[in-house]
């Protein structure tokens, strides 16, 4: 992470990592059922991979306060040009409405970071994702950090040697995701 005052890079590992659960323990908020029963989402919403990747990249690193600095931007899209980072958004008919800026090793799902222009549109694209990956044979959804918004979706927050454990598990098996547009292998990283 890049600290948002002067840009400097640093490392941070928690304690305490947030992880979406891929099984019966993730949960649809009754706003989310509610919007979802009031406007049908697949009628109007089109999730979508790695289409727009540089306008995602922009909404999550313009925030007044970002730790995505200049130089984050340049890894993020190295590692978007090696296979690793990728971009999901949900598309509507004015073009993006929510993206997320992600690492996918493996069978492991990293959400870096999140922005939405709609109301809404963010949780679709949150509960669209979560079926993808489970369907494609992803084993751990990593948020980081746990709030009290993704609390609402059944986000647990595990120690770090049970995080290491799953983490080294995931990234050993491969996963495919697919999208409404878009594909993509995530090849099984073995340490050298």
């Amino acid at each position: 992470m890049a600290d948002p005052e002067s840009g400097a890079l640093g490392l941070h590992r928690s304690l305490r990592r947030g992880v979406l659960p891929l099984d019966h323990r993730f949960r649809l908020p009754r706003t989310v059922r509610r919007a979802r029963r009031q406007e049908p989402w697949r009628q109007t919403w089109q999730l979508v991979l790695n289409r727009r990747f540089e306008a995602v990249l922009e909404d999550c690193s313009s925030r007044p306060s970002t730790w995505i600095s200049p130089e984050l931007q340049r890894i993020y899209r190295q590692l978007h040009a090696d296979g690793l980072a990728h971009s999901v958004e949900v598309q509507d008919s004015e073009g993006l409405a929510a993206g997320m800026l992600a690492i996918g090793i493996g069978a492991c799902w990293i959400g870096e970071s999140m922005a939405h222009r709609r109301p809404q549109a963010g949780n679709v694209l949150l509960v669209e994702l979560v079926e993808a990956l489970r369907h494609g044979g992803f084993q751990l959804f990593d948020v980081q950090l746990s709030n009290p918004h993704l609390a609402r979706y059944g986000c647990l927050e595990i120690d770090d040697l049970t995080y290491r454990r799953a983490l080294a598990q995931a990234v050993s098996q491969p996963a495919f995701l697919r999208l409404e547009e878009g594909a993509l292998t995530s090849e099984a990283w073995m340490p050298q």
